[in-house]
């Protein structure tokens, strides 16, 4: 029988995302979130290619990404609930990791693996942030899957995508659980 880790057993059994919009400071110093981003580096990578990176905003930063929003979304014809959802992702948050989908030319490594690392890497962080005490969240929004606001707001090459937006925070309190799925909707049991 192997050992059981029970703690972090009973983390990942009732781990909870914290709302977006409620999370403030104080956040993570930056050695705290070094740490963070140690631990979601660790993420599985076929071939050790590190297909992600970190971007991190600070609170001017998020402004600055915040004010590129209200444009692109009259620019592609978005509801105006949409853009204002969006906007208050980053106009309101105070800390948040930018994780970028950067594929590396690979002749062993399909391309798809290499984005699952990175959506890896996601889940990683925010579950580092939440096991360390702090309110996360994974908010990327309608914003993210236009190329050019990747490009206009973190610089990134023609390959790069924005994998999710890391809002890292305090929470002031745990919300209750939501609907989980029926694992038997879900799952498929295959003896042969």
């Amino acid at each position: 029988m192997p050992d059981r880790n029970h703690d972090a057993l009973e983390f990942l059994k009732s781990r909870r995302s914290r709302p977006g919009k409620t999370l403030t400071s104080p956040v993570p110093s930056r050695a705290e979130l070094e740490e963070l981003l140690t631990i979601a580096a660790r993420t599985p990578d076929h071939g050790k290619l590190e297909p992600w990176r970190f971007i991190v905003l600070e609170r001017a930063a998020l402004e600055r990404v915040a004010a590129l929003i209200p444009p692109l979304g009259a620019k592609h014809g978005i509801p105006e609930d949409k853009i204002s959802g969006n906007l208050l992702h980053y106009g309101s948050s105070h800390l948040a990791v930018a994780v970028i989908s950067s594929p590396k030319i690979s002749d062993k490594i399909p391309e798809i693996e290499q984005v699952y690392s990175a959506g890896a890497v996601c889940l990683a962080l925010l579950n580092a942030a939440l096991a360390a005490g702090w309110g996360a969240n994974w908010l990327s929004g309608w914003s993210s899957h236009y190329p050019e606001f990747g490009r206009d707001a973190f610089n990134l090459t023609p390959s790069e995508k924005i994998a999710g937006i890391i809002h890292i925070g305090t929470a002031p309190h745990t919300p209750p659980d939501r609907p989980r799925p029926d694992l038997n909707q879900i799952t498929e049991w295959m003896s042969e």
